[in-house]
Order: C-alpha cells, then structure tokens, then sequence
C-alpha cells in the first residue's frame, strides 16, 4: 500500500528499552494475569498494533515523526470482563518514508464491547530527539506557507506510488489526519490504511494555522473495500491537530477529533523524522 511499509525494524538500544518495560502494567508487554499468547506475526496482532500506531500518528501532530508498524514481536490477548478484549503488544516502527528503525513502542489496545474508538495506551522509544522533530516540522510548516498561492492536488499518490516533491508535505499531513479516522473506526475485525488522497485544497486563513479540506480514501481490511472520507484539517506545529470528517458509510454530520481532547493515553515520545 503506497505510503505504509512493512519493512523488518531494528530493535531499540536497551537502555530505552528497559525503561519502556516499566511503562506498562507488570512490567512488560504482556498482559498480567491469564491471557492468550498470539503468534506475532497474526493478523489480529498486526492490526492492534496498527490501530496504536494511528492514534500515536493523530496524537503526535508532527509531520516529521510519523511512524509506520516494523515488526510485532510479542502480542498477548486478554478478555476484560464488561469491558471487551485487550491487547498487550510490543513491535519496532520505522520512520513512515524512509523505512529506517524508529524506535520499539509498548502498548494496550481494548476494543470495547459498545461502539465507540479503541482505548489506546502507547509508550515508544525513539532515535532522534524532539528538537530534531520539531526542526522538521517548523521546515514542512514554512514550505506550505512560502507557497504563492493556495495548494491543490488530486490522487496522490499517483498510479504509480510517486507523490510530487511539492505536495510531500500535503501528504503527511494527510497520513496524520488520516490516522484519527482509521483510529475511531477501527474494530477487532476491521482496520483501515490510507490508500490515496483523492484531492486536497488549501483554506488561506488569517491566523497561523493552515488548513485543508481531503477527500481521502482509505483501505478497509480483511473486506478489501475502498471508503471515501472528507476531512477538514487544521495544523500549526505544537499544536493538537483537528479533524473534522464524515465517510461515505457514515451519516454526513462532520464528526470533529482533536488531539487535545481524547480519551485514550499516549506518553510522551520522540521519534525519527522523514526527510521531505
């Protein structure tokens, strides 16, 4: 799927690992008390673990610290009476363009028995400290606004995977803003990748934030369905993103996330930047 890799990771320096163990409940990825071992490489383990990578991606708000799932390397389920079933997982990430190891991440997914977004807790390591990330923010930020007029765009990327240098920053932001529809719409049975920006167009605002309106569309798994989704996006780097969004399979109220305002848990992070 263009934009999302799956490359092998490289395992995390083990003082950060270490002190990643301490994060969550019994010291490890895996769950305390009685629960399911699952084979690392399942699909149900790969797709927790994505679910936790989107909601990190949305939470983050950072164009130069999105990540995409390495490797899983230990998945265990367990059955959260009244609450739903929870997964404890490890897995490495890799800078989300480049591919190159960005860190291992803990995390807890629950899917809740009622309707409503996965419970997320998420605790990663990183390789590039956070000014580095918020240097490359500031360069993606100042080459959206340097534009002589407002940016449009349609399929990106195109047929065959290629994205114009232009419109890279375009596309990341696309990938963060994204992640929040994946994230709320993910089910223990469903997950999504975004597949292609169908079109985007710049709002010019008076303020600092920029702000654009996407027709995205996104890959539902195992069913092989393509959603359509609008979105309108508004960014300022060290600020919350803010997603406004209805789906073709939704009612057509624009439904708003923020990444100030949500009700999972994700601890501080730093990640390996891309390189646009």
């Amino acid at each position: 799927m263009p934009g999302l890799r799956s490359l092998p990771g490289l395992r995390a320096s083990p003082p950060a690992f270490l002190v990643l163990l301490l994060v969550l409940p019994g010291g490890s990825a895996a769950a305390p008390g009685a629960g399911q071992e699952l084979e690392p490489g399942s699909r149900s383990a790969a797709a927790a673990a994505r679910v936790a990578l989107h909601y990190r991606n949305f939470q983050a708000a950072s164009l130069g610290g999105l990540r995409a799932l390495g490797q899983v390397r230990k998945a265990t389920l367990k059955d959260i009476p009244e609450s739903g079933h929870k997964y404890y997982l490890q897995f490495s990430t890799e800078d989300y363009r480049t591919g190159e190891n960005a860190g291992s991440c803990l995390a807890t997914v629950l899917y809740p028995k009622k309707r409503s977004p996965p419970v997320v807790s998420i605790q990663c390591s990183h390789t590039k400290d956070q000014k580095e990330i918020q240097e490359e923010d500031n360069r993606l930020y100042q080459r959206i606004r340097h534009q002589t007029k407002p940016i449009t765009g349609n399929n990106i990327p195109d047929s065959y995977g290629n994205i114009e240098p232009a419109l890279e920053p375009v596309w990341a932001l696309a990938v963060a803003g994204s992640s929040s529809i994946m994230w709320e719409k993910s089910t223990e049975t469903l997950s999504y990748f975004l597949a292609q920006v169908k079109s985007v167009k710049q709002w010019i605002r008076k303020d600092d934030f920029v702000e654009f309106d996407y027709t995205v569309l996104l890959h539902e798994m195992p069913t092989q369905e393509i959603i359509s989704c609008h979105m309108r996006l508004t960014w300022l780097p060290g600020h919350p993103l803010k997603v406004k969004h209805f789906c073709a399979s939704e009612s057509h109220s624009m439904e708003e996330a923020s990444g100030a305002e949500s009700g999972s848990a994700a601890g501080p992070s730093a990640e390996k930047g891309a390189n646009f």
